[in-house]
């Protein structure tokens, strides 16, 4: 094989997918089909959750000057974030750009190619692998993998290659996005309505920039985005607003349904698909970006796994299991948040029932964990405690032997699983030290309810508690990291 993982597209998804393979130990190439990046920012930040994958890896540190949300919102209905139990606020303000710049940066770094003007024409399957052709300039070349992924934006052509239908409702209205220079805008980022339906956002990204949205009710569903002109969102933005942007400019735009999909199969053999490829939606909040960046450190470290030999049977199969759901939910949830959003007036009383229910703990705490990933529960094994099957939260600590203290995050930069225990060693994990890393240490404050031990995946999930868990150790280290070296556990 030439390469272990062909990645294909070269925007976020793609891009941390790559970091979560090459640190897993797979050796991986990126393949887009664009000479350069596109310099859009189609999404301005990411959710929380997406905030921990990137730093449980160390790679958050890297975008400097982060802001954090201290209020969220559904459908526009604030949620006031500072009166729950977990942090869910997310990054805002932050250009798409920026982090695909920061991920291009860090595989540049470690020496992981990505391979531009090359675009995928036809992949097929062999019999312990997969080949990839791509048009490149000069001719075309073929490339041999043991998987493929398909990264490539909601008009995938792997998803279309692969005969992976998707399916989802049409677009209904169409929206401009532009990032506009020259002029001097008033923010509005969580977005204004106009009468009848119609709605504006600005938020600043630099000086002197701005990223403006403009939901105008009388758009056409599909808009073509090659067809649209500066004057087109100037004149839109001055029929809702009254403001003039004709003396400005703008350094790229956008147009687009709010039609959305979700991929059927996310796993066909050795191909899958992950991010917009896998699930499709109109810009909102950042939750596609959000998935897409959950979706590849979800199956990073399967792929990787796979690729070494010692990946359960079914272990590729949970990516499917655990995300199509995700992905889903995502899709009914844009829905509803887009129906609350933008509706007009009609729609006042339920925003206002809403924003009640929004002031009770639990309701709140539950719609915010919709949003910002942090309500995820993965099926993992039967047991009691609250904390199985869902993330780690990174910022507990441990007090390990030597006297220091770490975070979780901190323990997972490597993009290993993890066996914490503050009692006794665990002699039945020793066989399988080869690909996982076992701590011993105590809690700086212990979790609730009483945790002794965890086992903690490469992505940052528990996948095995005591006290909680009915499964033993052994069998949940076999179900998710394979047979012993030496086929037997000690």
């Amino acid at each position: 094989m030439e390469t272990d993982v062909i990645v294909v597209g070269a925007g976020p998804v793609g891009l941390m997918l790559a970091v979560e393979l090459h640190l897993g130990g797979a050796r991986v190439r990126v393949y887009d089909r664009l000479a350069a990046a596109t310099g859009e920012s189609r999404a301005l930040g990411f959710n929380r959750r997406a905030a921990e994958s990137l730093d449980q890896r160390g790679l958050l540190t890297r975008l400097a000057g982060l802001r954090w949300g201290p209020m969220g919102h559904f459908g526009g209905v604030r949620i006031d974030l500072s009166r729950l139990d977990d942090d869910h606020s997310g990054i805002l303000g932050l250009p798409q750009a920026r982090t695909e710049q920061m991920l291009t940066d860090w595989l540049a770094e470690q020496g992981v190619p990505v391979l531009r003007r090359h675009e995928l024409t036809g992949v097929r399957e062999t019999g312990n692998g997969v080949v990839a052709a791509f048009a490149e300039p000069g001719g075309g070349t073929e490339v041999r993998a043991h998987y493929l992924v398909g990264c490539d934006g909601a008009r995938s052509t792997v998803r279309a290659l692969a005969g992976i239908k998707a399916s989802g409702p049409a677009a209904t209205r169409g929206m401009y996005t532009a990032e506009v220079t020259g002029v001097e805008l008033r923010p509005r980022p969580i977005g204004e309505r106009r009468p009848g339906g119609s709605m504006v956002v600005c938020t600043p990204v630099g000086e002197d920039r701005y990223r403006i949205v403009i939901h105008d009710r009388g758009l056409p569903p599909n808009p073509d985005p090659d067809a649209l002109t500066f004057a087109e969102v100037a004149d839109a933005w001055q029929r809702l607003t009254g403001e003039s942007l004709h003396h400005g400019s703008a350094p790229w735009l956008w147009a687009c349904g709010n039609a959305a999909a979700v991929a059927e199969e996310y796993r066909r053999g050795r191909i899958f698909l992950a991010g917009d490829a896998a699930h499709e939606m109109p810009p909102l909040a950042a939750w596609g970006l959000s998935a897409g960046l959950q979706d590849a450190v979800n199956l990073g470290w399967k792929l990787a796994a796979a690729v070494h030999g010692w990946a359960p049977p079914d272990l590729l199969d949970t990516y499917h299991t655990e995300r199509h759901p995700i992905g889903r939910q995502l899709i009914a949830d844009a829905q509803a948040a887009s129906s609350l959003y933008l509706g007009d007036e009609a729609v006042e009383p339920i925003r206002s029932v809403l924003a009640e229910l929004v002031t009770y703990p639990d309701a709140a705490e539950h719609l915010a964990g919709r949003g910002s990933g942090l309500g995820i529960r993965y099926d993992l094994g039967p047991g009691e405690h609250p904390l199985l099957g869902r993330r780690m939260p990174p910022h507990h600590q441990l007090t390990l032997p030597n006297g220091t203290t770490t975070r979780i995050a901190d323990l997972l930069h490597p993009a290993r699983p993890l066996l914490i225990t503050t009692t006794t060693a665990h002699p039945t994990a020793h066989a399988w030290t080869d690909r996982i890393d076992i701590i011993t240490g105590t809690w700086t404050h212990q979790p609730h309810p009483t945790l002794h031990t965890a086992l903690i995946r490469p992505d940052g999930y528990l996948a095995w508690t005591a006290p909680g868990s009915t499964h033993n150790l052994t069998h949940a280290l076999t179900r998710w990291f394979g047979t012993p070296q030496n086929g037997t556990a000690r």
